[in-house]
């Protein structure tokens, strides 16, 4: 008898009522910070929550602890930050404008990757601006941004490539700066085409100033990995079928179709019950 996938995001909304809330005004912002990422199937996440216990709280606003959020990605026509991903220069950007549909509002985001594998996310208020659009105001902020912090030129052209929708959870270490937030129901659409992820997958991302929060000591002691993974350029790799192998392991097995038994091998459970999963020319370890 095959068994019935968790469904994450089910998983998910029972976590974050189970966990003590905190106010958005008590949550670090944590701009500059050190990402890393992580898969996990619901079955993970489900003993991953355990193991936190009440050392985390969940950002709670009005009544609601799960929050839907819609990104528009922008990239020039030839798609240069992608390439840049893609390449792992060391100073490199994306630019999105992001919606909080169950409140928040929406904002204009920088992210800026630098030295050390740090992350500078840098924002403006959004509201009054079309999502897709990106206003003078916007342009002068991108320009301004890139040319005091990287030492880049803003490019001359950049245009909406493509969009993300997804559920997020947002755990906070409850004795430190840094936060878990868990993404699930990722849906990846350019207007023409759609990439759905697995629903019985979760995408972590482990924030904190010096990337050594305690979440990821205990994803490591269930046998959990950090993965090379990026909403954007998986979904254009996925969309417009373009080379990502950095990220092939992940686009194979994380967004749908899911993938054949060739494509995604299952391997050898290690001793704390973690799916090795075999990707073409390197190894992604899902929590299972």
């Amino acid at each position: 008898m095959v068994r019935a996938e968790l469904d994450a995001d089910v998983l998910l909304a029972g976590v974050a009522a189970e966990v003590p809330p905190m106010g958005l005004e008590d949550v670090p912002e944590l701009m500059s910070r050190v990402d890393s990422k992580y898969i996990v199937t619901a079955a993970t996440m489900a003993r991953l929550a355990a193991e936190l216990g009440d050392r985390f709280a969940v950002l709670k606003i009005g009544e609601r602890r799960q929050f839907r959020y819609t990104s528009t990605y922008f990239d020039t026509p030839d798609l240069l930050t992608f390439h840049q991903h893609r390449q792992d220069r060391r100073r490199r950007f994306k630019l999105r404008t992001r919606t909080y549909l169950d409140g928040g509002g929406s904002w204009l985001e920088l992210k800026l990757s630098g030295a050390r594998g740090s992350t500078d996310k840098h924002r403006i208020p959004y509201d009054d601006a079309p999502a897709r659009t990106l206003t003078r105001e916007a342009l002068d902020f991108v320009q301004d941004t890139l040319l005091s912090e990287l030492r880049l030129i803003a490019p001359d052209l950049l245009v909406p490539v493509l969009a993300t929708d997804y559920k997020r959870v947002t755990l906070i270490d409850r004795s430190g700066a840094a936060r878990l937030t868990c993404d699930t129901g990722l849906l990846c659409h350019d207007g023409q085409r759609s990439a759905p992820a697995r629903r019985d997958l979760v995408l972590l991302e482990s924030k904190s100033a010096d990337g050594k929060a305690m979440v990821d000591k205990v994803l490591r002691g269930l046998g959990v990995r950090p993965v090379s993974v990026s909403k954007y350029c998986l979904a254009v790799a996925a969309l417009r079928e373009l080379r990502a192998n950095r990220w092939r392991p992940v686009l194979q097995c994380y967004l749908m179709p899911q993938p054949t038994a060739s494509s995604c091998r299952p391997g050898v459970r290690g001793r704390a019950g973690t799916l090795k999963q075999v990707g073409v020319g390197s190894r992604l370890a899902i929590g299972g």
